[in-house]
């Protein structure tokens, strides 16, 4: 919360296309050197919001998740970068393996397991939440971790207005 503001929006997923549509519409505020971690168990729908976020970002290769490579790259509007640290222990590791640099300056990375760089993430970030598994509608919270980050919400207002007509 900044002031009086909540930084926070959530909406209800009910199938994996929506999530992809919830990620293509996240990528419309993208910047460079934004980051954005992405939360939620196994199966949640991480990586179908990384597909839909590359979509929008213009991105036509195949996303899947980096969980054996850690990261990929790709090219769009901007360069996406997409980690996954599900097979990382912590922050330390992450470090060490080198999956941060200073070309992710400029594009915009996406952090699937995000949680396990907690101790190392700045607060300036936006925090995609996903739960829910299997069958059952997912809750996806969007947070902005400062006001920088706002602009995805107002991104998501917008599209909750755009399907209400």
């Amino acid at each position: 919360m900044i002031g009086e503001r909540t930084l926070e929006r959530a909406t209800v997923s009910r199938e994996a296309a929506q999530t992809r549509a919830l990620g293509a519409a996240l990528a419309q505020a993208a910047r460079p050197g934004d980051l954005v971690s992405l939360v939620g168990e196994l199966g949640a729908g991480k990586t179908q919001l990384a597909k839909g976020f590359g979509a929008g970002l213009g991105v036509t290769e195949t996303i899947v998740s980096p969980s054996f490579v850690l990261m990929a790259e790709y090219r769009g509007r901007l360069p996406m970068f997409h980690l996954d640290l599900y097979r990382l222990a912590d922050a330390a590791e992450a470090m060490a393996g080198g999956l941060v640099d200073e070309r992710q300056g400029e594009g915009v990375t996406l952090i699937e397991w995000a949680e396990r760089m907690a101790d190392v993430m700045p607060a300036a970030h936006l925090d995609v939440l996903i739960e829910g598994t299997g069958d059952e509608p997912r809750t996806i919270t969007v947070r902005a971790g400062s006001a920088e980050y706002e602009r995805y919400l107002e991104v998501l207002a917008e599209t909750a207005e755009e399907a209400a007509e």
